[in-house]
């Protein structure tokens, strides 16, 4: 079983970057499918970002295509968001997910296909 630590969250201005962070435990990610979903209050949660188990394969959600970008470091057992030029309604939780895979080049998009959550970091852009 993987466990999933998110970090990097905080209040950041529109237009400003953060960095997310996923470290993993328990097993090592080359294992696994990876993927950032978000959940605003009220809402239902959504995909942000997927890869496939080597990071060569990516997809997002097609309000975040250019803005954000996901990868990973199997040897470091890492994930990353990198998200920029953050907009007000890019405010929710952010929560790293792990799916066991072991096909290169093929993605998970949806949540309902991912078996391992983290706890989610708080991402707030203000306007």
């Amino acid at each position: 079983q993987v466990h999933l630590v998110e970090s990097g969250g905080g209040l950041v201005q529109a237009g400003g970057s953060l960095r997310l962070v996923c470290e993993a435990s328990g097993q090592t990610l080359s294992g696994y499918a990876m993927g950032w979903f978000r959940q605003a209050p009220g809402k239902e949660r959504e995909t942000v970002a997927t890869t496939d188990i080597q990071g060569q394969l990516t997809h997002y959600k097609d309000a975040n295509q250019g803005r954000f970008t996901i990868s990973r470091d199997n040897a470091k057992n890492t994930v990353y968001l990198q998200m920029n030029n953050l907009k007000p309604e890019d405010t929710a939780v952010y929560f790293c997910a792990a799916r066991s895979a072991s096909t290169p080049r093929f993605l998970y998009r949806e949540s309902r296909s991912y078996d391992y959550w983290g706890q989610g970091t708080q991402v707030t852009v203000s306007s």
